[in-house]
């Protein structure tokens, strides 16, 4: 066991010594209530653990493609888009030159760290990487209003080929990939690698955590994420 894990106050004594009381509850439902607040307290504690293993994670591969980019300032290389920081997360989004409109989940995803991009840009480089042409991904842009992501298109495909956006069939995948540059060498530092074989029975696949805050509200509600609902691009209101 983990030497820290033994200085921690267990879960379930934590859950009981719980103030939080909310108006006109029955004893029942305080007794699962307190149940699943030690549960929620250990589903943090796994959380932290899952992210200190995945901070100790071996160096991984280098990066040795002759990957090229179109941005809205011009061309760039792959080192070009880590700018001035140490680290860089690329989101492959769904929107390749077959489509009209992008995909509505992953766009659902990115209008929500749109909110968030510039507070990430101040501690690692955020890039959104595209199959189509910027002046597609542009326009794209400015309809659904985002300021801060930053778009860019893969001028040949080779990146989205070697890590995971544009399968061997040509089908695209949504695919979230984290590099480091140390000491002057570009390397590969985590992706999500959860995909359809690894969903268990009656879920959608999803990586853990999920990147999609709209998801954890769902999972606060009774009636959860559901099993075939998706966002989409516009609603009829």
């Amino acid at each position: 066991m983990d030497a820290k894990l033994d200085t921690l106050t267990p879960a379930d004594q934590l859950a009981r010594d719980n103030p939080v009381r909310m108006p006109h509850e029955s004893m029942p439902y305080r007794a699962a209530r307190t149940a699943l607040l030690a549960e929620e307290i250990e589903l943090r504690r796994h959380i932290e653990r899952v992210s200190e293993q995945r901070r100790a994670l071996p160096p991984g591969g280098p990066v040795t493609g002759d990957y090229r980019f179109e941005g809205e300032d011009g061309p760039t290389d792959f080192a070009g888009l880590f700018g001035d920081k140490p680290t860089l997360a690329i989101y492959s989004y769904m929107f390749g030159p077959q489509r009209e409109r992008p995909c509505p989940m992953c766009t659902n995803l990115l209008g929500a760290w749109e909110g968030n991009a510039a507070d990430l840009d101040q501690r690692m480089s955020l890039v959104v990487v595209a199959r189509s042409p910027i002046e597609k991904l542009g326009a794209w842009k400015r309809e659904r209003g985002w300021k801060n992501l930053r778009l860019v298109t893969d001028l040949d495909d080779a990146y989205s080929r070697d890590y995971f956006g544009l399968l061997p069939d040509g089908s695209e995948v949504p695919s979230f990939n984290v590099f480091t540059r140390r000491d002057g060498t570009i390397r590969h530092f985590w992706s999500g690698e959860m995909t359809g074989l690894t969903a268990d029975p009656g879920q959608d696949s999803r990586g853990a955590p999920d990147l999609g805050p709209m998801w954890a509200v769902l999972d606060a509600t009774p009636e959860g994420r559901g099993a075939d609902w998706y966002p989409k691009l516009d609603y009829d209101r």
